[in-house]
C-alpha cells in the first residue's frame, strides 16, 4: 500500500492505496461500480440525479487541505478509496496482542470476526442515503440541500472505503458481501439493514437534523472505536472516515439550532411566554419546543440500541483481539487488557433499576455508550445557550437509558425520560406526552414544503450564521434541473 497523501484520479476510482499496481482489486471494484451506480440512481437522492450540486470532494489526504467545492452532478461524483497515511511503526493498543505490530493483513484467526465488524459499518452507510432520499423535495433552503446532498455522498464514499477492504483482504467472500451491501434496503420488510435504527424513516427535516446528531454520532463512536484497530487498514480507513463525519453532525446540531432559534424568535415576537402553549405556537408556523424534545427522545433512544446489550460477550472478543478498541483508547490511563477491572452497568433487579459491577470486559458496548452520552449532553447544552439567549424558559434533556428501549437490559420494560418504571396501561396513558404521536407527525409535515430560491429559508427555520465554503448568504448551492 502506499503512503501517498494526495489522491490518484487516474483511474475510475480516486484512491490512495495504489490501485494502478493491485489490478487484480482495480477490476474487482471496477465491476462492482456499476452495481453502486445503479443502487445510487435507484436509491440515492430522489428527483435531483442531473442537478449540479457545490460539493467537497477529496483531493487529498491531509488535514490542512484535503478537499476542493465545486459543482457536479451527484453520479458523476468521484467517489472513491481513501485511507489516512500510515504510521510507521504503529502498534497494537490493546487486548492480547498488545504491544505487537499492527497488522497489515487480516489474522487468520480473526477472519471471521473482522468481515463481519467491516459489514455491520459497511451498512450503515447505504442505509441513511435510503433513508433520506426524499427529503430533497421538501428540503427549507438550497443550503440545507446541498448539505444533504453533501452528506449522501460521503456517505457512498463510506460504503466504497469498507468495499475496498473486502475486495482486498477477504477473497470471494469479501467480493460476495459487497454485493449484497447492494441488495439490503431501508426498512424493507425481506431484506432490510441490519441494524434497527436504519429501517426507520426519516419523514421530516427535522428527523434528518436529530438523525445527523444522534445516528451519525454514533458513527463517529464506532469510526473511533475502529480507528483504534490492531488491523491497520482498517485504522487507517476509520481515521480519514472520521475527517468527513464532523461534517454529519455540524449540520445536525446547527440545524436543529436554527429550528430552537427560529421557534424562540416567533415566540418572543408573537409575545408568547409560555411554551406549552402549542397551539398558538404551531399557528407562527414554527415547531413548538415540547415536539423538539419528543423529536429527541426517539432519536436518541433509537440511537443507543445501536451500541447493542450492555454486557456482551462478542464485544469482550472484539477487544481481546485487538480488533476492535475504545473510544480514545490511547488515552486511557489503565492496562489496556481489563483482564482484572470492572465497569458499573445498571441492571433490572427484582424490578428494579440497579447499578452492579460486572468484568470490563463484558461491558465495553456500555462503556462506549457512556462516552456517547457524554458528547450527546455537550450538544444539547449548546441547544439549550442558544434558548436562554432568546429569554425564553425551556430546556432540552437527554431521556433516560431505560426509556424507549428495543435492546439490551430495558427492552421489556415502560420507562419515562426520567426512568421511572410503570405499568403497560399507564405508558399507553402517557406515551404521547414523551414521543411524537401522528397528529405531531401531521403538524410538521405540513411546515414541509421546498423553498428553492437563493438566500431564502423556509420560515420555520433560520438562516446559518456562515455559508458554505465561505459563500454569501444569496449563493446558489444546488442548481436544480428543470
Amino acid at each position: 500500500m502506499t503512503d501517498a497523501v494526495n489522491v490518484d484520479y487516474s483511474t475510475k476510482i480516486p484512491n490512495n492505496v495504489g490501485l494502478t499496481e493491485d489490478r487484480q482489486v482495480l477490476r474487482g471494484l471496477e465491476s462492482w461500480h456499476p452495481g453502486y451506480l445503479d443502487w445510487w440512481k435507484d436509491m440515492g437522492p430522489d428527483g435531483f440525479q442531473d442537478s449540479l450540486v457545490y460539493l467537497r470532494t477529496a483531493i487529498s489526504v491531509d488535514p490542512k487541505g484535503w478537499a476542493k467545492f465545486d459543482y457536479v452532478r451527484m453520479p458523476e461524483y468521484r467517489w472513491g478509496v481513501l485511507l489516512a497515511p500510515k504510521e510507521e511503526g504503529r502498534k497494537v493498543n490493546f487486548g492480547a496482542h498488545l504491544g505487537e505490530d499492527a497488522w497489515q493483513d487480516v489474522p487468520g484467526e480473526y477472519r471471521a470476526m473482522l468481515r463481519r465488524l467491516i459489514v455491520i459499518q459497511g451498512d450503515t452507510e447505504p442505509a441513511s442515503v435510503e433513508q433520506q432520499r426524499h427529503l430533497g423535495r421538501t428540503a427549507p433552503s438550497l443550503y440545507d440541500l446541498r448539505n444533504l446532498f453533501q452528506v449522501n455522498v460521503e456517505e457512498g464514499r463510506h460504503l466504497w472505503a469498507m468495499v475496498y477492504l473486502l475486495h482486498k483482504y477477504f477473497g470471494r467472500d469479501g467480493r460476495e458481501e459487497a454485493n449484497d451491501l447492494l441488495k439490503r434496503r431501508s426498512g424493507d420488510a425481506d431484506k432490510p439493514r441490519m441494524l434497527g435504527a436504519f429501517n426507520e424513516a426519516t419523514p421530516d427535516w427535522l428527523s434528518f437534523f436529530m438523525f445527523t446528531f444522534f445516528t451519525d454520532r454514533d458513527g463517529k463512536m464506532q469510526l473511533e472505536s475502529l480507528a483504534q484497530s490492531g488491523f491497520d487498514p482498517l485504522s487507517r480507513t476509520c481515521r480519514f472516515m472520521l475527517t468527513e463525519e464532523a461534517h454529519h453532525m455540524f449540520v445536525g446540531e446547527t440545524g436543529v439550532g436554527r429550528v430552537l432559534e427560529r421557534t424562540c424568535q416567533a415566540m418572543k415576537q408573537a409575545g408568547i411566554e409560555d411554551p406549552n402553549e402549542i397551539a398558538r405556537i404551531r399557528a407562527l408556523g414554527v415547531i413548538d419546543l415540547p415536539t423538539i424534545q419528543k423529536k429527541l427522545n426517539v432519536h436518541y433512544s433509537l440511537t443507543l440500541d445501536l451500541f447493542g446489550s450492555e454486557i456482551s460477550t462478542n464485544s469482550a472478543n472484539f477487544y481481546n483481539s485487538g480488533l476492535k478498541g475504545r473510544f480514545q483508547e490511547t488515552k486511557i490511563d489503565d492496562d489496556h487488557r481489563l483482564t482484572d477491572a470492572t465497569y458499573p452497568v445498571m441492571r433490572l433487579i427484582d424490578g428494579k433499576l440497579t447499578e452492579v459491577q460486572v468484568p470490563a470486559l463484558t461491558a465495553l458496548n456500555l462503556r462506549l455508550r457512556d462516552d456517547y452520552t457524554v458528547d450527546c449532553a455537550r450538544g444539547v447544552e449548546r441547544w439549550n445557550k442558544l434558548i436562554e439567549k432568546t429569554g425564553v424558559s425551556f430546556r432540552l434533556q437527554l431521556p433516560s437509558s431505560a426509556f424507549n428501549r428495543k435492546v439490551g437490559e430495558f427492552r421489556d420494560v415502560n420507562a419515562t425520560p426520567k426512568g421511572l418504571l410503570i405499568s403497560d396501561a399507564e405508558w399507553a396513558r402517557v406515551r404521547d406526552e414523551y414521543l411524537p404521536n401522528s397528529s405531531d407527525g401531521d403538524f410538521i409535515d405540513s411546515l414541509m414544503h421546498a423553498e428553492s430560491e437563493p438566500g431564502r429559508y423556509a420560515g420555520w427555520i433560520a438562516a446559518p450564521k456562515v455559508g458554505i465554503d465561505n459563500k454569501p448568504g444569496d449563493f446558489e448551492y444546488v442548481k436544480i434541473a428543470a
